[in-house]
């Protein structure tokens, strides 16, 4: 494991003319050059009007509006799925569309997607309109069976695109050919918030609020689902997403929030008031995606969408307990995986480059989870697969710096046609659909590209900091300015620093959290209470290491009212010093 530190740009950036060098010097090893970078009101984001498509898309809202026509929104299974349903159904209510109903794919079911299975599904509404959110870019088949049914379709999703895009009457994606938007890493809850901006623009030069007497919609209402949407889905916090998530944990903080969100916050014991993007996604987004890995997603969106306290803690209640039988599910097959994994590398001397696995009782709607924690664990690109109820294999891939994992999979299936049924994804993280009968050929085929792609480097884990901190910098105000200066998050890391302490006391809380006091090796007067989460039981508490080097982050802990300074390890090892 190597310990490095980012670079931090050019001095010449402006950021390093602020009266604070330690965060001038974290923006800017974050690729931050100016203070303009770094606004995060809402009148910086980018006009919806560069979005390809829009025109068209809104014309189509618009006529269905008009001419009273069935709607059905197609959503997808998981949080950022489930925050774009429910942002597309709340707005467009407000708007004044009256037939409107959404439709989840349950994966179990059906898969993922537009598929001509849900086209028809959709049929129970005779639907003149279907608008997907956060799928649709390569549902070419359920887009022209659509065609055939005399339903339109507007695809709005973020997901990157194949060569042949569908039919459908407009699409939204800013990851499209020909797509000038400057922000390429929306979730796909951002891209319908765009629609939604773009639509309401139109309605109120064409005079419709007035003329229906209707209150016109502050979209900013639903910022809490775009942040929520956008954290819970992992990707990149540009200046655009990051705007979105401060902007709706703003609204959290002080309140303003979906009756599910606030049940949400309450059942994980999350103070909304002190609220952090990084609560959303590892707090609020798995028990949304709960819903969707193990039952029906529908449940979360049902949840979102109420107005009603007492029925979305009900529902919350549900989402929790779901969350809790998924960790269960989880557990057991990451325990499976590691042994299969250790068996391996002991008969082959060596761990391999890529790992795919597959065990017949795994759980379809868990794999994804357990691909991240080995890929986590081992550094290696993972694909593990699950066997659905069709007989089909669906696999979820998480990948590593230097593979970009859909494109992986666009080169297996050229180079074999009848290898993978249907597959896709992001750079870091995919999917793939394929028959049983070609699993040994598949992990054959994947270990070979992966070896072709990335060097043996690739395969060591690296830990980026930000350096060290002055001994007079680790203190509640450094934390308090770090957390304030977020949001935080993919690609957009929350600063860490490293350093050499000596452990006064250690002792395990919890199942397996070890809770330490550490003094400053370089200056024995400055000591700090810290916690590392999820330690090796068979490695510490540790009697024989007293030095150790750290890699940590500044929190402020809150216990029984009073706030803190505490550090989280992120990793720590044996120091010789």
């Amino acid at each position: 494991m190597d310990i490095q530190t980012r670079t931090f740009g050019s001095k010449n950036s402006q950021i390093f003319s602020e009266n604070n060098p330690l965060l001038a010097r974290i923006y800017a090893a974050r690729g931050i050059s100016s203070l303009e970078s770094l606004d995060r009101s809402f009148a910086s984001l980018p006009s919806p009007s560069l979005l390809k498509g829009m025109p068209e898309a809104v014309d189509r809202l618009y006529d269905a509006l008009i001419r009273d026509e069935q709607i059905v929104i197609i959503g997808d299974f998981d949080a950022d799925g489930a925050t774009s349903s429910a942002l597309m159904m709340l707005a467009l209510r407000d708007m004044g569309f009256e037939h409107l109903n959404f439709l989840v794919p349950n994966r179990f079911d059906y898969g993922y997607g537009l598929t001509p299975e849900i086209v028809d599904l959709a049929q129970r509404y005779s639907p003149q309109l279907i608008v997907t959110v956060d799928n649709g870019i390569s549902s070419n088949d359920g887009v022209t069976h659509a065609g055939k049914l005399g339903v339109e379709v507007i695809i709005t999703d973020h997901h990157l695109p194949g060569e042949c895009l569908p039919n459908a009457t407009a699409i939204i994606n800013p990851n499209q050919p020909g797509c000038s938007f400057p922000s390429k890493s929306l979730a796909g809850v951002g891209v319908a918030f765009y629609l939604l901006s773009g639509l309401r623009a139109k309605l109120r030069d064409k005079g419709w609020f007035i003329d229906k007497s209707l209150s016109e919609p502050n979209l900013a209402h639903w910022l809490d689902l775009v942040a929520l949407g956008t954290v819970a889905d992992v990707v990149p916090l540009d200046q655009v997403n990051r705007i979105f998530v401060y902007q709706g944990l703003l609204r959290i903080r002080s309140g303003h929030s979906r009756p599910g969100i606030q049940a949400l916050l309450q059942i994980s014991g999350k103070n909304r008031q002190k609220l952090m993007a990084s609560d959303l996604g590892f707090a609020i987004g798995p028990r949304l995606n709960a819903a969707g890995r193990l039952d029906d997603i529908s449940l979360g969106i049902q949840c979102l969408l109420t107005d009603n306290l007492n029925e979305a803690r009900e529902t919350a209640e549900c989402l929790d307990q779901l969350n809790r039988d998924r960790k269960s599910i989880e557990k057991g097959m990451q325990s499976e995986a590691i042994i299969e994994l250790d068996k391996l590398s002991l008969e082959s001397q060596e761990m391999p480059s890529a790992l795919c696995l597959f065990q017949r009782d795994w759980h379809q709607g868990v794999v994804g989870l357990v691909a991240s924690r080995l890929k986590e664990k081992y550094h290696r690109p993972v694909v593990a697969f699950a066997r659905s109820d069709n007989g089909y294999l669906k696999g979820s891939c998480r990948s590593i710096p230097g593979l970009h994992i859909r494109d992986a999979l666009e080169a297996l299936a050229l180079k074999d046609p009848g290898l993978i049924l249907k597959f896709g994804g992001h750079a870091m993280a995919a999917g793939l659909t394929m028959e049983e009968s070609h699993l040994e050929n598949f992990s054959n085929a994947f270990r070979e590209y992966v070896n072709t792609v990335i060097s043996s480097d690739d395969l060591n884990a690296r830990i980026m900091t930000d350096g060290s901190l002055e001994e007079e910098q680790i203190n509640m105000q450094t934390a308090i300015m770090l957390r304030e200066a977020g949001p935080w998050g993919q690609q957009f890391p929350e600063p860490s620093f490293q350093g050499i302490f000596k452990i006064k006391q250690q002792h395990i809380v919890g199942k397996n959290h070890l809770k330490l006091l550490l003094q400053l090796h370089s200056n024995p007067v400055y000591t700090f209470d810290a916690i590392h989460f999820n330690v090796d039981l068979d490695c510490w508490p540790s009697d024989i290491h007293q030095n150790v080097t750290c890699v940590y982050r500044l929190e402020i802990n809150e216990f029984r009212g009073q706030e803190s300074l505490q550090l989280v390890i992120e990793h720590m090892a044996p120091e010789s010093v």
